[in-house]
């Protein structure tokens, strides 16, 4: 079986971070600098998080020798997030594996990612741009009053296709904790059915594995992290979005709602998600460990 990140491995990524700072600015390259030099200009990313994606890493096996793993780069506070969490790793890890990133341009006016390409280059990260018109594609095609999430399911497969093009095997999503809440909100009020997204699992070509590393990260974490790393973030302006029904602010606001008069709210969602987080088919078979269910304060929020 390939190497994978293990739950040595995770507590090793974590003392990593306290030790050694991650990189984000550019280096030219007509000027040669020493690794001191180059070291002062890393963004290191919060503690509270990398322990977090250490132990999702671990428990779902998410990482592997020589995998190729391509991120879909939205420019929100996840996306970019997740890419410095990525190469930090990638840095850190015990095993090889290549990072690249692609942004799906919806043709939406008002919606710029240009400034992402040098991002990118800047972190020597390559870079993949695809763009379709999906406003024109949902009112053609829409069925059912989501638009959101019609855009995700387009969107998704581009990515597919970008993977089989350029070679990458795994596909990396920065869905958080409050976005798998919500999604078991949804199934369950909505459709009568205990459903979320996965962390880990093999597409249904069984061709791309699909990773979700942020799945114990609260999206408030990753907001903080974002504002001050004064990462470059490309603000949600989607006016398609916000002219359309959209279920999943709804049930967004209903949960921190509740969470104002229940703290342990993301916790217990957690808790309860597992069997329907948990990697179930693909071939690493990572399992839902018994201690995951029994120690309530497993997640830090």
């Amino acid at each position: 079986m390939s190497e994978s990140i293990t739950e040595p491995t995770a507590e090793a990524i974590t003392k990593a971070i306290s030790d050694v700072e991650s990189d984000i600015k550019p280096v030219s390259a007509s000027i040669k600098r020493s690794k001191k030099e180059r070291t002062k200009d890393w963004i290191k990313p919060p503690k509270s998080i990398m322990k977090l994606v250490g132990k999702a890493m671990a428990q779902y096996q998410m990482l592997r020798e020589g995998d190729r793993v391509l991120l879909g780069l939205s420019g929100g506070k996840d996306s970019m997030s997740l890419l410095i969490i990525l190469k930090h790793i990638q840095r850190h890890a015990p095993i090889h594996f290549e990072i690249a990133a692609c942004t799906i341009d919806p043709e939406i006016p008002g919606f710029d990612p240009s400034p992402l390409k040098s991002w990118c280059a800047s972190l020597d990260v390559p870079y993949f741009y695809e763009s379709e018109d999906i406003v024109k594609l949902a009112e053609e095609r829409m069925k059912g009053n989501s638009f959101c999430s019609f855009c995700a399911r387009q969107k998704r497969g581009i990515l597919y296709s970008t993977c089989r093009r350029e070679g990458y095997n795994v596909l990396a999503l920065a869905q958080h904790l409050d976005d798998l809440a919500e999604s078991f909100i949804m199934s369950a009020f909505n459709a009568g059915q205990l459903r979320t997204m996965k962390a880990h699992y093999l597409n249904d070509d069984k061709d791309i594995r699909i990773i979700r590393p942020l799945v114990r990260v609260r999206e408030c974490q990753t907001r903080e992290f974002a504002t001050e790393a004064g990462l470059p973030v490309i603000e949600d302006n989607c006016p398609a979005c916000y002219a359309k029904p959209q279920a999943r602010e709804e049930t967004k606001q209903m949960l921190l709602a509740q969470e104002k008069t229940n703290s342990h709210l993301y916790a217990n969602l957690w808790r309860a998600m597992q069997p329907l987080i948990a990697d179930d088919n693909h071939a690493g078979h990572a399992s839902l460990l018994q201690s995951e269910l029994s120690e309530p304060n497993e997640v830090d929020l």
